[in-house]
């Protein structure tokens, strides 16, 4: 590494720094402005506010704009190297295009590299605060979330394994019991083979087991049925007490370590919707991966000096950036409604992203 190396390094880690913490300050003031109100009610201090709150919301904001932000860092301070005709004098002196792009792809890697373990560890781990925050002060206040509630009230229902299903009727999530009732039925093919009835079902928190009482059993046979009365009953539903209420934050709580054994857990139960979580998956690899790719693309396009300054060069990036969201959005949302594969949906934009850096790389002047 020469001087010359770790000028650009250094240019390039502090100008995409400046540019996340200015977006991130942006960021918490909007949505601070929006939230005033939940804010006050909540009759929370301030510093419990951002330690139970923004400590959490912050790092979130971080892992959603990272790599534009680095995108656009690339885009500004090459194009400001570009305008002072430094790109061209080391062009000059005899050294390589790809040379002076070695810098780059240096601080590239460091920053995904660093990127990339933020999303398998400490990102989820923000968002345990966020989410925790977010569910206990935001969503039980808004009407939408209040209407969703009053549709389903305390019922859940879940699927113990490919041909088993179960549902609780008003479940206490707190005495972890349902006191509405239990069900389990069992099916082969399209008929019915098994079902259980019960008046109460609780967690035995000493013995971590499932138990229900005043239960009718009934095996089915064709037209032959079986009926059994028990008064009490150890049931195996292969799902702990925290995981029968739905959260909708726990694909982004989940370290990857813990996402990926509830994929696979949750698919040898034969549960159905989890493409949510494949993508998340695939994300916190993709997106990491994503900042080398709009490296080159940030350098390939401001690297060239053009007569109308920076400003051309920052609304190609801006432009580029906006089309890479879109791209990022819209195979996540066919993933999710559709049958794409959700590998494909996470890294989609970085492939086709890809061929475009190669190609503005071949074509840029060097």
């Amino acid at each position: 590494m020469k001087k010359l190396d770790w000028y650009i390094i250094k240019k390039y880690l502090t100008t995409t720094i400046f540019m996340v913490l200015i977006f991130c300050v942006i960021a918490v003031v909007i949505d601070t402005s929006e939230k005033a109100d939940d804010f006050v009610k909540s009759g929370l201090s301030s510093w419990k506010i951002v330690t139970n709150y923004y400590f959490g919301f912050v790092p979130f904001i971080m892992s959603m704009i990272f790599p534009l932000m680095v995108f656009i860092s690339v885009i500004f301070f090459t194009s400001k190297m570009a305008q002072r005709s430094e790109i061209i004098a080391m062009l000059a002196s005899g050294i390589r295009y790809n040379r002076v792009l070695a810098p780059f792809m240096v601080g590239a890697l460091m920053l995904g590299g660093l990127f990339w373990v933020a999303t398998q560890f400490w990102i989820p781990r923000a968002n345990v605060i966020r989410g925790n925050f977010q569910a206990t002060y935001i969503d039980s206040k808004s009407s939408y979330e209040q209407g969703e509630k009053a549709k389903l009230g305390n019922n859940y229902y879940l699927k113990v394994d490919s041909v088993t299903f179960a549902g609780f009727r008003d479940y206490n999530t707190e005495r972890q019991m349902a006191y509405g009732g239990f069900f389990m039925d069992r099916v082969k093919g399209t008929q019915l083979v098994y079902n259980l009835r019960a008046d109460y079902i609780r967690w035995d928190t000493a013995k971590k087991r499932w138990q229900i009482e005043n239960a009718i059993e009934r095996h089915i046979d064709g037209i032959k049925e079986t009926i059994r009365k028990v008064d009490t009953m150890i049931v195996k539903l292969n799902v702990m007490p925290n995981e029968i209420k739905p959260d909708k934050y726990l694909k982004d709580k989940m370290t990857t370590a813990q996402l990926s054994a509830f994929i696979q857990a949750e698919a040898a139960r034969g549960t159905e919707g989890l493409n949510d979580f494949k993508v998340e998956r695939y994300r916190r690899d993709a997106t990491p991966f994503s900042v080398l790719v709009l490296t080159l693309i940030g350098f390939s396009v401001a690297s060239r000096k053009t007569r109308g300054g920076s400003g051309l060069n920052l609304a190609v990036g801006i432009i580029t950036a906006a089309i890479f969201v879109v791209m990022d959005k819209f195979s996540l949302t066919f993933s999710t409604k559709s049958n794409f594969p959700p590998i494909l949906a996470a890294w989609t934009p970085n492939i086709i992203f890809t061929c475009i850096a190669i190609w503005l790389h071949k074509k840029a002047p060097k």
